[in-house]
């Protein structure tokens, strides 16, 4: 089975290159997790991604349980978006006329949010069918449908056109591929000077081989977490240079500090996550690179 898509030069398989990646995109067809869905209802942005920035701690001196839900819900969320919206920053100066291109695009959030941001046109793929029809019904129920597009597709191998686009990303979508075949496609869709951002979770290889926490998390989300000096090395190979380099750690422990509280929606992930991050063995890492 194939599909054409505007902005594109050419018929994709869809999707799955691997048995691997069938089964992402199984359970990504299959996920209702409450923690991405119950954040998304706020505002109808849907991210997939974790949260930055100083929490509101106030918010579980609430008594009511109910409205104290409500509270701790809106702040994660608020957390979440401050994260899609420090991505976004990273991305300009773009124009209404020029495209950009959110690869592992989950629900969609993050096109949206750089939709908003600059008024740019917005391909977004991933290999969940399912993500990509609930992502294109919420660019219909915007009205930005002509301007936000969603693609149930292969980010290692989308078919969009070669040199299309001034800005790339992935935000927290790199632990399902390989580096080196992911960067030769950005590079690829990029033109010359476009921007390249990634926001991801990387483990710290002056520690030595991943941690134990760093292998549970692996298990939790059936990924491969990378080591971070490769995503230096793989990118130097494809032709993007970075420009930017940020720890983001300590800005995401205050999200799973308040998402550990949040009885209505832990995964059982979380101390793993504040044990990884405290312990120095897992980086939440911003990177900002230029396709020369």
């Amino acid at each position: 089975m194939t599909v054409q898509n505007p902005g594109t030069t050419t018929a994709v398989p869809i999707p799955a290159q691997s048995t691997y990646q069938a089964r992402i995109a199984d359970y990504w067809n299959r996920e209702h997790n409450p923690v991405n869905l119950e954040l998304g209802k706020i505002d109808d942005l849907y991210h997939h991604h974790y949260g930055i920035g100083d929490a509101d701690w106030s918010v579980l001196d609430e008594t009511d349980a109910e409205r104290r839900r409500e509270l701790v819900t809106a702040e994660l969320h608020r957390l979440e978006h401050a994260q899609a919206e420090l991505l976004a920053t990273h991305l300009g100066p773009l124009t209404p006329a020029d495209r950009v291109f959110d690869a592992g695009c989950g629900r969609g959030g993050g096109s949206v949010t750089a939709h908003l941001r600059y008024g740019c046109h917005a391909d977004g793929v991933t290999i969940s069918a399912k993500q990509a029809e609930f992502a294109a019904e919420q660019a219909r129920a915007r009205g930005i449908d002509d301007k936000v597009r969603y693609h149930h597709r292969n980010m290692l191998d989308t078919g969009l056109a070669t040199g299309a686009y001034a800005a790339s990303w992935n935000n927290e979508s790199t632990m399902y591929v390989e580096l080196d075949l992911l960067f030769a496609e950005h590079a690829r869709l990029l033109r010359r000077g476009g921007r390249y951002v990634v926001i991801t979770g990387c483990y710290n290889d002056t520690y030595g081989q991943a941690s134990r926490e760093v292998s549970l998390i692996n298990a939790h989300y059936i990924c491969d977490i990378h080591p971070r000096s490769e995503y230096f090395r793989a990118m130097a190979r494809h032709r993007l240079v970075p420009a930017h380099v940020e720890d983001l750690t300590a800005a995401t422990i205050p999200y799973w500090e308040l998402r550990k509280q949040a009885d209505h929606l832990v995964t059982g992930i979380e101390d793993t996550f504040l044990t990884a991050y405290k312990n120095g063995s897992f980086q939440y890492l911003l990177i900002v690179a230029d396709r020369v």
